[in-house]
């Protein structure tokens, strides 16, 4: 049987007139009472038909992966393996337990705070942090614990200040390196437009 008798019965109904040999509206009408009684249970045997079909036909045969196990699924049963998976491809950023995203941040922090121009910055920024921080130990809402330590923002502003000196310390050299080499260049070559 290669055909839904209910889709050949929907295609008799509209070739006819679609209503029934008594005069009734056709029950495939949206808008008809007999469209809405439909149960759970026969919408799931029109899916469940409509894929044994598909099966029949073929329509599955040349699946990427098919026949084979589904790659990183592990030992033990995890419940989310399919978010992780998401995070993973995704390369998202910014999702999970504060705890974790403190943690990740703090290991970064000097990176970011190079980045900032001013004191005043980075003084909100650890003022932010540390906040952050303190808000998670407060939590109620379980996970891990927060072992992630606050900053003290003067010492952080002091390495701030002496890792930005250094950084133009090295850049006022590498110039001065730059100004020698300039200088040296021999008399008959021209300079460089």
């Amino acid at each position: 049987m290669s055909e839904d008798p209910r889709l050949a019965a929907a295609r008799y109904r509209a070739a006819h007139g679609g209503e029934d040999a008594d005069g009734e509206a056709d029950a495939a009408d949206p808008g008809s009472r007999t469209a809405k009684a439909y149960s759970a249970a026969d919408r799931a045997a029109v899916v469940e038909t409509a894929i044994q079909q598909a099966i029949r036909r073929g329509e599955f045969d040349d699946l990427p992966g098919a026949g084979k196990p589904l790659p990183d699924l592990g030992d033990h049963h995890d419940p989310d393996w399919w978010i992780r998976r998401k995070i993973e491809t995704e390369q998202l950023t910014g999702l999970g337990p504060p705890a974790l995203m403190l943690r990740v941040e703090s290991d970064a922090l000097e990176a970011s705070l190079d980045q900032l121009t001013r004191e005043s910055e980075v003084r909100d920024a650890l003022e932010d942090f540390n906040r952050r921080v303190v808000e998670a130990r407060r939590q109620l809402l379980g996970g891990p614990p927060v072992v992630t330590a606050t900053r003290d923002i003067e010492v952080e502003v002091a390495a701030w200040a002496q890792r930005r000196e250094s950084r133009a310390a090295a850049e006022a050299t590498a110039k001065a390196v730059d100004a020698a080499a300039q200088r040296r260049r021999r008399w008959w070559r021209r300079p460089d437009a």
